[in-house]
C-alpha cells in the first residue's frame, strides 16, 4: 500500500513538473514565434556583465546573511551551553567559522568591485 502511494505521489509531481511544457507547446503551436517584437519574451534589458555583477552581488549578498545567521546561531548555542564545555567548544568553532565566511564574503566583494573599476578604467573604487 505504501509503494502505491509513494508511485502515485511521484507520478503527481512528475505531471505538475511537466504540465507548464505541455502548456507552452500548445501556445507556441497556435500562435508561433514573434521574433519582430523581442519585447514580448520578458528577457533582462541589461548587458551580460551587468547581468553577471547583480548576480554575483545577490551571491554574496546571500553569502553574508547566512555567516550572521551563523553567527548569531553560534551566539545562542553559547549561552545555551550553561557550562557544558562541549558544547561551549562547538559554538566557539561555529562562531570562528562564521566570522571567516563573513571575512571572506567581505573580501570577495571588495574583491569584485576593484576588478570592475580596473575593467572599466575607473579612477575611484
Amino acid at each position: 500500500m505504501l509503494k502505491k502511494i509513494k508511485m502515485l505521489i511521484f507520478l503527481l509531481v512528475i505531471c505538475v513538473m511537466l504540465m507548464p511544457s505541455a502548456s507552452m507547446a500548445v501556445t507556441t503551436l497556435t500562435s508561433g514565434w514573434n521574433t519582430s517584437n523581442m519585447d514580448s519574451f520578458n528577457l533582462p534589458g541589461g548587458t551580460i556583465t551587468s547581468i553577471i555583477g547583480n548576480i554575483l552581488s545577490w551571491i554574496l549578498a546571500m553569502f553574508g546573511i547566512i555567516g550572521i545567521i551563523g553567527f548569531i546561531i553560534s551566539g545562542m548555542m553559547y549561552i545555551l551551553a550553561a557550562g557544558d564545555d562541549g558544547m561551549i567548544e562547538k559554538a566557539k568553532a561555529a562562531m570562528k567559522y562564521s566570522i571567516i565566511g563573513v571575512i571572506v564574503g567581505l573580501v570577495g566583494f571588495v574583491a569584485i568591485q576593484a576588478i570592475d573599476a580596473i575593467l572599466n578604467a575607473s579612477t575611484s573604487i
